[in-house]
């Protein structure tokens, strides 16, 4: 989607207004009950650090994918209906992206960063980083688990951060007053291709129907 530039300072974590947007545009649906087939990026763009927030002087960009398809219609009505995003930002032109061809194995650059968290006990979660030895572990589980829900459960895929990469970062984000430590870090994944599509739609990590982990 090519966004117009804002009217107001869109604030540094604005992750929460961007997915009501979307179940705005979607209407009625059952999104927020199923584990989420879907991801989105973070706005795309020159942007300008001002009081409060940011500013995108030449409008953004920005992408959402389903796995599952009607809701791409769905999307696109809710849209014409009502372009507004947040901030004085609105939609001024949505494109339909063919799906690219991947192979066995494929890095990614991320377009929203990653969230990966374990359970150490009930009532406390540990945030992984691209550092943590066993985060690949739970990246891959995170994925296969989508994928048997999916019911593509005849492939398991690999999924790592790639440790070449010479700047990951981590960034933390504040979700509804929840902090969150994630990852800016490509990642490397392994498998039949059809199945990385799958991730490259739904995204990978946690949390990908919130803004995380989204693929590009």
């Amino acid at each position: 989607m090519r966004l117009s530039p804002n009217k107001e300072p869109v604030p540094y974590n604005y992750q929460h207004q961007l997915t009501g947007s979307l179940h705005k545009w979607l209407g009625n649906n059952k999104l927020h009950d199923k584990i989420s087939l879907y991801s989105f990026s973070w706005l795309r763009g020159k942007a300008e650090r001002v009081d409060g927030g940011l500013n995108f002087p030449n409008g953004a960009m920005c992408f959402i994918s389903f796995w599952e398809s009607k809701y791409g219609a769905d999307l696109i009505q809710g849209i014409v209906d009502n372009p507004d995003v947040m901030y004085g930002v609105e939609v001024d032109e949505v494109k339909v992206t063919k799906i690219p061809s991947f192979k066995s194995e494929q890095r990614f650059l991320v377009a929203s960063p990653v969230l990966v968290r374990k359970n150490e006990d009930p009532n406390n979660r540990k945030h992984l980083t691209y550092s943590d030895e066993e985060v690949d572990q739970y990246l891959s589980r995170t994925v296969n688990r989508k994928m048997k829900e999916a019911g593509l459960d005849n492939d398991q895929l690999e999924v790592a951060f790639d440790r070449t990469y010479h700047n990951p970062k981590t960034k933390l984000v504040n979700l509804k007053g929840t902090q969150l430590r994630a990852n800016f870090c490509p990642v490397i994944i392994k498998g039949d291709p059809k199945s990385i599509e799958f991730a490259w739609t739904v995204g990978v990590g946690e949390l990908t129907g919130s803004g995380f982990g989204s693929l590009c």
